[in-house]
C-alpha cells in the first residue's frame, strides 16, 4: 500500500470527498428525477430522495410534478368585431406517469410552458371569443370560461398536460365601447324602473276601483234590503195593528185640541170635571 505524506493524504482525501459529493444528487420534494446515461433517457423516473451517480456518465434532472399556475394575456376579436383583451389564469401539472415522455418530446417544465401551454391558451381564447359578441362575453362569462377550459383541456391533454383549473380574471374593451355598454345598462335600468312604477300605479288604481265598486254594491244591497223591508211592512200592516201600536205608546195623557179663535181645550180636564 503506498505511503503518503500528511499533506498528500489530506489532498487525496479532499479529492476523494469532492468526487464522492459530486456523485450525489437529490430529487426534490414534489419532483421526479429523469435519468440520462451518456445522454440516453432512461425509462423509469426516480422518486424523491438522494441518489449516487457516476459523474459525467449519469445525469438526474428534476422535473416538477406539482400544480403550477401560468398567467396569460390574449387580444382577440369578438363576434361583432370588438377588440377584447382577456386575462387568463391556468393551473396545470405534468402527468407524473408521462414525465419521461414529456421530457423526451418537449423538455423541462419551463420549456413546456413556452412551447405548448402559452400558444394553446392564446388559440383557445381567440377561438372562444370569436363565438360571442362583446356584450355576451360579459353577460355569459361562465359559459365563455367553460368553452375556453374545454378547448384548452383537450389541446393540452394531447401533450400529457393535466388542466386543474382555469379562470378568466379580466375582460377589457375599448373605452368607447365600455362607455356605450354602461350607457345602455343605465337606460335599461331606467326603463325597468318606469315599467315597475307604471305597473304599481295600475295596480293601485285597480284596487281603488275595486273598493269603489264594492262600496257601491254594498250600498245597493242595503237599499234593496230596506226597500224589501218597507214593501213587506206595507203588505202586513192593518188598522188594528196601527191602533195597537198607538195604545202601546200612549202615556195616558189626553191630547190638547185647538178650538176656534185659537183656544186650547184640554180634553183630560173636561173629562175629570165631568166625573166630579
Amino acid at each position: 500500500m503506498p505511503k503518503f505524506k500528511p499533506a498528500g493524504r489530506r489532498g487525496f482525501l479532499t479529492a476523494l470527498l469532492v468526487v464522492s459529493l459530486s456523485g450525489c444528487t437529490q430529487v426534490n420534494a414534489g419532483n421526479l428525477g429523469v435519468v440520462t446515461k451518456w445522454g440516453e433517457i432512461q425509462t423509469d423516473p426516480l422518486p424523491e430522495g438522494i441518489y449516487f451517480r457516476t459523474p459525467v456518465k449519469t445525469q438526474i434532472i428534476n422535473i416538477s410534478a406539482r400544480v403550477h399556475k401560468i398567467l396569460a394575456s390574449s387580444t382577440a376579436s369578438s363576434k361583432d368585431l370588438q377588440v377584447v383583451s382577456t386575462q387568463i389564469a391556468l393551473n396545470y401539472r405534468l402527468d407524473p406517469l408521462q414525465i419521461v415522455e414529456i421530457f423526451r418530446n418537449i423538455g423541462t417544465r419551463v420549456v413546456v410552458e413556452g412551447t405548448i401551454i402559452d400558444p394553446a391558451l392564446q388559440e383557445s381564447v381567440k377561438k372562444a371569443t370569436a363565438q360571442y359578441t362583446a356584450e355576451q362575453l360579459i353577460t355569459k362569462r361562465q359559459e365563455v370560461k367553460e368553452a375556453i377550459a374545454l378547448n384548452i383541456t383537450a389541446t393540452l391533454g394531447k401533450s400529457k398536460i393535466v388542466v386543474t383549473e382555469l379562470s378568466i380574471t379580466d375582460f377589457q374593451f375599448a373605452p368607447e365601447y365600455q362607455a356605450a355598454v354602461e350607457a345602455k345598462q343605465v337606460a335599461e335600468q331606467r326603463a325597468l324602473t318606469a315599467r315597475n312604477d307604471l305597473a304599481r300605479i295600475k295596480v293601485e288604481a285597480e284596487q281603488v276601483e275595486a273598493k269603489a265598486e264594492g262600496d257601491a254594491l254594498a250600498m245597493l244591497a242595503r237599499a234593496g234590503a230596506e226597500a224589501k223591508a218597507q214593501e213587506l211592512l206595507k203588505r202586513t200592516i192593518t188598522p188594528d195593528i196601527v191602533y195597537l201600536r198607538a195604545v202601546e205608546k200612549w202615556d195616558g195623557t189626553q191630547p190638547l185640541v185647538v178650538g176656534e179663535g185659537g183656544a186650547i181645550i184640554d180634553l183630560g180636564q173636561i173629562k175629570r170635571a165631568a166625573g166630579r
